[in-house]
């Protein structure tokens, strides 16, 4: 493992909910990023934001840690969720909703439903 692997593994493992984004959650970069952080923020979820913007190594770095060539990434108690299509599909779905119970983070299921209810 190279330092830059150790370090984001030290971040999803130190952290129930994680997301690598462009930006900050109070301050996103991208729409992408703005999205899950959004849905994340409106939910009331407890997550720690790593803006890759802030940090070359880990831009790069994130996407050979997950194998996956975007960002955001969402980490949800260690396992890699996927970005924001992903996210966004398992917010309508429900799915988020049973992750986070299964995994046990809180939320406002009040809004979970709300979010669903406005794009159905």
């Amino acid at each position: 493992m190279t330092e830059v692997t150790d370090k984001i593994q030290g971040i999803v493992d130190n952290a129930d909910v994680v997301l690598f984004m462009k930006g900050t959650k109070e301050m996103p970069q991208c729409g992408f990023s703005s999205r899950v952080a959004g849905v994340l923020n409106y939910m009331g979820v407890d997550y720690r934001d790593v803006n890759v913007l802030a940090d070359d190594d880990i831009r790069q770095g994130i996407k050979d840690f997950s194998d996956w060539p975007t960002i955001p990434q969402l980490y949800v108690k260690g396992e890699f969720v996927g970005g924001c299509d992903i996210v966004t599909e398992m917010t309508l779905s429900g799915e988020l909703d049973q992750l986070f119970d299964q995994k046990g983070v809180g939320y406002d299921k009040a809004a979970a439903d709300k979010i669903r209810e406005a794009n159905a």
